[in-house]
């Protein structure tokens, strides 16, 4: 017996968890670089009206956890381009995109 579209048995309850997993993954992933490139621009801001600002230490715990937002702010702003320390961030951004293309192929 053929079924219409409309009446597909539902999809195996395991296929359907695996693909809410790695979408809430990819969510809180994409949401990591906002919070670091928030992060980012909200420091130059306070160091433009030297005020309280954020430790280096947690901006680079942001930075590793979220390397794209955290680059990408660094060049909008410029903001922390010229310590050492942030030198790191574009590694991260490599290390970051070496870990995709393992998953990407080790899991296809």
């Amino acid at each position: 017996m053929r079924r219409s579209p409309g009446n597909l048995a539902p999809a195996n309850n395991r296929e359907l968890i695996k693909i809410d997993g790695i979408l809430v993954l990819i969510v809180l992933y994409l949401c990591m670089n906002i919070v670091a490139a928030w992060a980012f621009a909200w420091d130059k801001r306070k160091a433009k009206n030297n005020s309280w600002r954020m430790s280096e230490g947690t901006l680079l715990v942001l930075a590793f956890m979220g390397p794209f937002g955290a680059f990408g702010a660094m060049r909008l702003f410029r903001h922390k381009t010229r310590k050492m320390k942030f030198y790191l961030v574009p590694l991260f951004l490599v290390l970051h995109c070496a870990v995709f293309a393992f998953i990407l192929i080790t899991y296809r």
